[in-house]
């Protein structure tokens, strides 16, 4: 008979997922729902569905349905490390890309400037930066444990 009375940390054990990377997909959702916060409250780089207009804000949402489905198919078994350093790794590369790269479409003072208080626009930047430090951080992480094929 199988055992069903799995501690948090022996669940993932299929896919050789652990707590310490579903904790990285949290913080990095909650600084990414800050970050998207930040584009409707000093209103720019704002696309559908606040304004009739599709842009990279508009595609960025996607990265909310992709991590639930993610979550369902980790704790179903069915993708682990190697889906979560492919999510991450994307996630890196796209944000510093749009944000932090000689070609940024929103480079730093975008985010920074449209605040009247310095304080408020550095304390987004800071956000921004903590996002991007969380994706490579957890990028990293799942690469190391998918390439250790560690459960």
């Amino acid at each position: 008979m199988a055992r069903t009375d799995h501690t948090p940390d022996e669940r993932p054990a299929r896919t050789g997922v652990q707590r310490a990377l579903y904790s990285l997909v949290a913080l990095s959702m909650v600084l990414g729902a800050a970050h998207h916060v930040d584009h409707v409250v000093r209103g720019n780089h704002v696309g559908w569905p606040i304004t009739g207009q599709v842009n990279p804000f508009t595609y960025s949402l996607v990265v909310y349905p992709v991590v639930a489905i993610g979550l369902v198919l980790t704790l179903s078994g069915r993708a682990g490390n190697r889906y979560w350093a492919a999510f991450f790794a994307l996630s890196t590369a796209m944000l510093a890309y749009f944000h932090v790269s000689p070609w940024a479409v929103e480079p730093p003072r975008d985010v920074i400037l449209p605040y009247a208080d310095p304080a408020v626009g550095y304390a987004a930047f800071a956000i921004l930066l903590a996002l991007i430090a969380s994706v490579i951080v957890g990028s990293a992480y799942a690469t190391l444990r998918w390439y250790r094929g560690t459960a």
